[in-house]
């Protein structure tokens, strides 16, 4: 049966839920300016009834406040962060394809249209007095133009590559950061939850690291409740709380952590021919590679990563047709037309290569073309893999697939130094095919204009056309090939491109003749036309399809188009952003019209209480005072 203070009671926990709802107002609206706060709530419920013993049975015994929550909504946290991942990535495609897109454009000064429209008149020139050596030493300056104009725009890709290269160190060093401060926050949270307290403000602190987290790379959050051990169905109040990155890979769950380390590649690591050195490759600190390739990564990083390592999908791949153990090689049979064109070849000489799985360190390479008696080609690789500890390679192999790097359809810096490349090689070999059949004014045979400036000295510039020229026009059944240690045009790159040091001495080496002609006279100067000719005629030197004087055209559509999709997608994503922000601040943001109102209902709740309380003070001085009881 109630005691005859049960009425007391009763107002006297509806006077406590009201002010709890009041000082939860309250904080609301201190807090209606703070980023990243959630509007709170008090969850309230009827008290137990107590079992009265009477006709009625039971009578409620007032109310209870539960606790004070977050008024959160998990499906919109998940879609803001999943828009934040592709928007970060965008977001950096946006900004150095714009610096791409600069680099490439023509300023009407030094850019490549005018420098090859520099370069024919050059040429034109010479045809006018191919006997003045001053004309063929302007003409020979004006091709160094052309060489330098490829020198500076590779070195501006390489410096990009490498800012993109120490941003990536700056975001591995930033998902660091975030995890340490999410596992300290897990703590602090399941610290409380255990006393059986609500940790709304750390909660929010928690949220809005995720939130930032989801812009450098893809997240996925798993909270579970965590159970008594000693009695299965009881949970303790803690959670289990798990951050998941890069397409499922465990950044922090719970009180734990893991951590990313950057490891600079060196100078024999390179995946691509024209990589700079000191790429940085992302490791879990004493554990795996960290995995950055796989589809459902996304993020700032994955943006970076596919600027600086982007190869429209062309890295090298194929299948082990042989393996030899005596010596440690393998032959790799390739089909893609990227590999089996040594003007397109992009494999760096020295490197890791993957085969079957399996990681071998390579110091050089054998390209082989084998012609069968039907016409029938097939293109190889011979790699001689380095002969160091646990990096023998065994028959066994034979039949599984090999690569080097992965396969990114993104046209990132390495594409764009691979067009270079290939555009350099493809007029280099034409142009200096051109000279080398031809004579000079005094009857010598022709040397070559272009070339390259190996790093290493002792390999000086190569003077002849070597290596895949061989293989032009080949029918003869039976086996070329060559060595990426040989001169070859493969190794010229913009990067290395120059002009033949002999030339530069001595403009009169140039040969202005073709053999035909040269006892025609001075006047006769066939060999400057067939170079006129082969600025402008595909047929002789084709790139993509056009002629040598479209590379810009071809380059900047590609530039253009990557450039024009990031920033389509970058708008259309911040728009987005901005709906589900507005969304999710609907549900916890703080709406002071809102709160005002909950604070004259909770007041008249607190007067209505304060009133009950007064009445039965007044009920129980009369009982007490009047009655004697």
């Amino acid at each position: 049966m109630p005691s005859t203070f049960f009425g007391l009671n009763i107002a006297g926990s509806g006077l406590r839920a009201a002010n709890a709802a009041l000082n939860t107002t309250a904080n609301n609206i201190s807090n209606s300016d703070t980023e990243n706060y959630s509007r709170q709530k008090v969850v309230q419920q009827a008290a137990d009834a107590l079992r009265t013993f009477t006709t009625y049975g039971c009578a409620g015994a007032g109310v209870e406040t539960i606790a004070i929550e977050r008024i959160r909504d998990e499906f919109y946290d998940t879609k803001y962060r999943e828009n934040e991942t592709i928007l970060g990535a965008y977001s950096e495609k946006q900004y150095y394809m714009e610096m791409i897109e600069e680099y490439f454009t023509d300023d009407g000064k030094t850019g490549f249209t005018s420098v090859f429209t520099n370069l024919k008149t050059g040429l034109q020139e010479v045809l006018k007095n191919a006997g003045s050596t001053t004309t063929k030493q302007d003409f020979i300056g004006t091709a160094n133009k052309l060489v330098e104009y490829f020198n500076n725009l590779s070195g501006n890709m390489e410096k990009l590559q490498k800012d993109i290269n120490a941003e990536i160190k700056v975001k591995t060093d930033e998902i660091n950061s975030l995890s340490q401060e999410i596992t300290i926050l897990n703590k602090q949270i399941t610290v409380v939850e255990l006393a059986g307290g609500q940790p709304n403000e750390l909660r929010d602190q928690r949220d809005a690291l995720v939130d930032q987290l989801s812009k450098v790379v893809d997240v996925e959050v798993i909270e579970t409740p965590i159970y008594d051990t000693n009695n299965p169905e009881r949970e303790t109040g803690a959670h289990r709380y798990q951050v998941r990155i890069a397409g499922g890979q465990s950044l922090v769950d719970g009180n734990d952590r893991n951590v990313l380390e950057c490891i600079a590649r060196v100078s024999n690591e390179k995946v691509n021919q024209s990589d700079v050195i000191g790429l940085y490759d992302i490791y879990w600190v004493g554990g795996d590679q960290f995995n950055t390739t796989n589809a459902r990564m996304g993020g700032e990083l994955a943006g970076l990563l596919a600027l600086r390592d982007g190869n429209n999908g062309e890295n090298f791949r194929g299948k082990v047709t042989a393996v030899d153990e005596a010596n440690n090689t393998v032959t790799i049979q390739v089909t893609e037309d990227y590999l089996t064109d040594m003007y397109k070849c992009n494999l760096a000489d020295a490197g890791t290569i993957n085969v079957g799985n399996q990681l071998y360190k390579y110091n050089g390479w054998t390209y082989n073309m084998e012609v069968a008696a039907d016409g029938t080609t097939t293109y190889s690789y011979t790699v001689q893999l380095k002969n160091e500890e646990h990096n023998y390679v065994k028959e066994g192999k034979v039949g599984s697939d090999a690569s080097t790097g992965s396969t990114i359809n993104y046209q990132g810096v390495p594409y764009y130094m691979a067009q270079m490349n290939e555009w350099v090689r493809l007029f280099s070999a034409a142009f200096n095919e051109i000279l080398q059949d031809g004579v000079t004014d005094d009857g010598k045979e022709g040397v070559l204009m272009f070339t390259a400036d190996y790093i290493d000295a002792s390999q000086a510039e190569f003077d002849e056309g070597a290596g895949e020229a061989i293989f032009e026009g080949t029918t003869v059944a039976g086996t070329y090939s060559v060595t990426n240690m040989q001169d070859s045009y493969h190794r010229l790159m913009a990067t290395n491109f120059s002009i033949l040091t002999a030339l530069t001495e001595n403009a009169d080496l140039l040969a202005t003749k073709t053999k035909d002609s040269q006892t025609d006279g001075e006047s006769q100067y066939d060999n400057i036309t067939e170079l006129l000719n082969m600025l402008t005629d595909d047929t002789k030197m084709s790139f993509r399809g056009t002629n040598a004087g479209e590379f810009l055209t071809c380059l900047l559509g590609d530039v253009s188009l990557n450039a024009n999709n990031a920033n389509t997608f970058t708008t259309n994503y911040m728009t987005i952003e901005q709906s589900l922000q507005n969304q999710r601040l609907s549900i916890f943001g703080v709406d002071a019209d809102e709160e005002a109102l909950s604070l004259v209902q909770y007041e008249n709740t607190y007067t209505l209480a304060s009133k009950m309380i007064q009445t039965f003070t007044e009920i129980y001085d009369r009982l007490i005072l009047e009655t004697g009881v």
